[in-house]
């Protein structure tokens, strides 16, 4: 192996794969079996978060960077004067279980550049976790990245040596689509994720009648839209991923905020801020609609078409929606408890457990852990104190910004924060 050569594909095609967030492996039981290699057990592998607080793999990589298609908003796009590479099929194969000895990595994401076709480059990925999967007896966590385009046998096949399958819608909008990536077709993203959903549904039908049918990509499939690149709203973005939540069975929708890596009158120009509170606050509205029952229409609609970017999309419903407040927390049913700003799941949970043996006060809610420089103006409790004066949304959400432990009156980290 030349191992300089090697270690120059690394680089390049690990950095080339940075720009892709969807590498989640949550919902995985793969068991490891027959004294093979790794596990990758219900948690999933081992994250690293980058400074950006993006979502990486240890071992992220794509295939290849050679690609046939000239999609404006991608490093790898075939006009892009770039130094090309390409790894072969064995050399993944002993990258993931060498980084796998040495306790680097517990999984593999693996993505790829499309070369010659869709069937092509889509069979090539299958051989690599095949590989691994049948002749390294590897069970830790595989995830591959969907073809566009590809053959509906190949990912059929697919699934059944990854654990997740992704295919990336990338930009939000047809139109938007259209008018940076010319050459693909909104259809083609969306028929692998149908293929997908179809072969999910079919083996587990299948496997509830016979107990040895193998399991099919055990962690679903996820996609990834790019924010910033074209014009689309807030809403746009938001209606796309509700759509795929319900129509494909989405594990995750993910979001990335646009990197500028084109000097492109389509595109925002080179040196443009990533946005990435935009994308901190479509992460925080996503899990709105995933744990907290709430309707995209609820938080984005005609009259409120994009986020805002100084108080999370939680307290910006409550502050439009004032009639349905004050909530009385010893009375209100779960539902409502969970959308009152600053109360998060876990304790919902504990509201519901304490009440049953008491009448809450100020004091038992600040030992349950909410946060009361915002939820203290949207309900009531066993106690006059901060009881809810009449006071406007705008005065509500200034004196919710002026509060000195306040995490809004100063950029977000960039690591995801969760209504906790």
């Amino acid at each position: 192996m030349n191992y300089e050569r090697i270690k120059e594909k690394l680089e390049i095609l690990a950095d080339a794969a940075k720009y892709d967030v969807s590498c989640s492996s949550s919902g995985s039981k793969r068991q490891n079996k027959n004294k093979g290699l790794g596990d990758s057990s219900g948690m999933g592998i081992c994250h690293s978060y980058t400074e950006d607080g993006r979502c990486v793999s240890l071992l992220k990589i794509l295939l290849t960077n050679v690609c046939i298609f000239d999609c404006a908003y991608c490093v790898t796009r075939k006009s892009n004067d770039i130094k090309r590479a390409a790894f072969t099929v064995q050399e993944v194969v002993d990258l993931t279980i060498n980084f796998y000895r040495r306790n680097y990595i517990e999984g593999l994401f693996l993505s790829s550049g499309i070369f010659k076709s869709p069937d092509a480059t889509m069979e090539r990925l299958i051989r690599v976790a095949k590989k691994l999967r049948l002749e390294e007896n590897f069970n830790g966590y595989i995830h591959l990245k969907s073809i566009p385009g590809a053959s509906d046998e190949l990912m059929q096949e697919a699934g059944l040596y990854a654990d997740r399958l992704s295919v990336n819608i990338e930009i939000p909008t047809k139109a938007g689509l259209k008018l940076l990536a010319p050459d693909k077709d909104h259809k083609d993203f969306i028929q692998p994720m149908k293929a997908v959903q179809n072969s999910i549904q079919i083996y587990k039908s299948e496997k509830k009648i016979i107990k040895s049918t193998p399991v099919y990509a055990p962690a679903g499939q996820s996609t990834q839209m790019i924010v910033g690149a074209t014009g689309e709203s807030d809403r746009d973005v938001m209606y796309s991923a509700n759509y795929f939540y319900n129509k494909f069975q989405m594990k995750r929708v993910y979001y990335s905020g646009y990197v500028p890596v084109a000097d492109d009158s389509r595109l925002p120009a080179l040196g443009t801020e990533v946005p990435m509170m935009r994308e901190n606050r479509l992460y925080q509205t996503d899990w709105l609609l995933r744990f907290y029952g709430f309707d995209v229409r609820e938080i984005l609609n005609d009259q409120h078409q994009n986020l805002d970017m100084d108080i999370d999309p939680k307290l910006s419903w409550a502050l439009r929606n004032l009639d349905q407040f004050p909530v009385d927390i010893n009375k209100a049913e779960k539902r409502m408890l969970a959308r009152i700003p600053g109360v998060g799941l876990k304790s919902v949970g504990k509201i519901l457990s304490a009440r049953r043996y008491r009448k809450l006060n100020w004091e038992h809610l600040k030992a349950i852990g909410i946060s009361m420089n915002r939820s203290k103006y949207f309900i009531t409790c066993n106690s006059r104190e901060f009881e809810t004066r009449d006071l406007t949304g705008i005065q509500i959400k200034n004196q919710i910004l002026l509060s000195g432990s306040s995490k809004y009156s100063k950029n977000f980290t960039n690591q995801l924060s969760l209504f906790s």
